[in-house]
C-alpha cells in the first residue's frame, strides 16, 4: 500500500527522489544495468540467487543503491523480491513510499505470516518485504530457525532476492546471513568511503567465509566516465 507523506514540515526530505524511474538520467539507469549484468553472470553458477547489499558505514547510499538494483533486476521481467533486513534503521519503505506497520520482524516473531505483510507488485515483477517494527533483538531474529526457513522458501519462489542490510562497520547483522546467500555487493561512495574502509569490509567478509560479488560505486559526477579493472572484474562508473 502506498503511504501519502506530508511535506508540510520544513525538515521533510523526500527520500524517494533518488530511486530510478522513467525520469531518471540515462547514465544512472545504464550504470545499474551494468551492475545488474555483472551480477547475473556472477550468480549464474550459484544455487542461491539471494544477494546481500551492504557498506562499511552509514550515509553511503546503501539503501538507495539496493532499491535501484532490485528495480533494475525487475525490469528484466524476472520475479524479484526486495527485503529490508535492516531491523535497526529501516529505510526501504521510505524510499518506495510503503507502509511499514508490519514486515520481516513480525514474520520472524511469528506474529504475522509472509502473505499478510508482503507488498506485491510494487512495480511490475517486484515484491517488497519491509522491515516492520524495530525489535529489541535483531541479531537473534536473523540467526533464528524461522529466518532460515523463510530464506529457503524465498529462494524457491523468487528468481532473485535482493537484501538491504546494516553497514558491516557498525553491526554484524549482515554477516549473519552468509549461509543463505551467494555473496555480498558492497556499496562505496565517491569521496566518502576510504581505501581503509574497503579493506576492512573485505577482511570481515573473508573472515566470515563468504565472498564479495562486486562493488557498486555511487555518488560519482555524471560528467565522469571511467573504466577500472580490479580483483572482482570490470566496472564502468559515471
Amino acid at each position: 500500500m502506498k503511504l501519502g507523506l506530508s511535506k508540510k514540515n520544513s525538515n521533510y526530505v523526500d527520500k524517494s527522489r533518488n530511486v530510478i524511474s522513467g525520469d531518471s538520467k540515462f547514465a544512472i539507469v545504464e550504470g545499474y544495468k551494468i551492475a545488474r549484468t555483472n551480477l547475473v553472470f556472477s550468480l549464474a553458477a550459484s544455487e542461491s540467487k539471494i544477494v546481500v547489499v551492504t557498506s562499511w558505514s552509514k550515509g553511503e547510499g546503501k539503501s538507495t543503491a539496493t532499491a535501484n538494483l532490485a528495480i533494475s533486476f525487475s525490469k528484466m521481467g524476472k520475479k524479484v523480491l526486495l527485503i529490508d533486513c535492516d531491523l535497526r534503521r529501516p529505510n526501504i519503505h521510505n524510499l518506495l513510499k510503503l507502509q511499514n506497520n508490519a514486515g520481516l520482524s513480525e514474520i520472524l516473531g511469528r506474529f504475522k505470516t509472509y502473505n499478510e505483510v508482503i507488498n506485491r507488485d510494487v512495480l511490475p515483477c517486484l515484491d517488497v518485504l519491509t522491515a516492520g517494527s524495530i525489535p529489541p533483538n535483531p541479531s537473534e531474529l536473523l540467526a533464528s530457525a524461522q529466518f532460515e526457513s523463510l530464506m529457503a522458501d524465498l529462494n524457491e519462489n523468487y528468481e532473485y532476492v535482493i537484501i538491504d542490510t546494516p553497514p558491516i562497520g557498525i553491526v554484524t547483522d549482515s554477516l549473519i546471513l552468509k549461509d543463505y546467500i551467494s555473496g555480498y555487493v558492497v556499496v562505496v561512495r565517491e569521496k566518502v568511503t576510504t581505501h581503509g574502509d574497503i579493506e576492512k569490509t573485505l577482511q570481515n567478509i573473508t573472515l566470515a567465509d563468504s565472498k564479495v560479488l562486486g562493488f557498486l560505486k555511487v555518488g560519482c559526477t555524471l560528467t565522469e566516465k571511467k573504466y577500472a579493472k580490479g580483483k572482482y572484474g570490470y566496472y564502468k562508473y559515471y
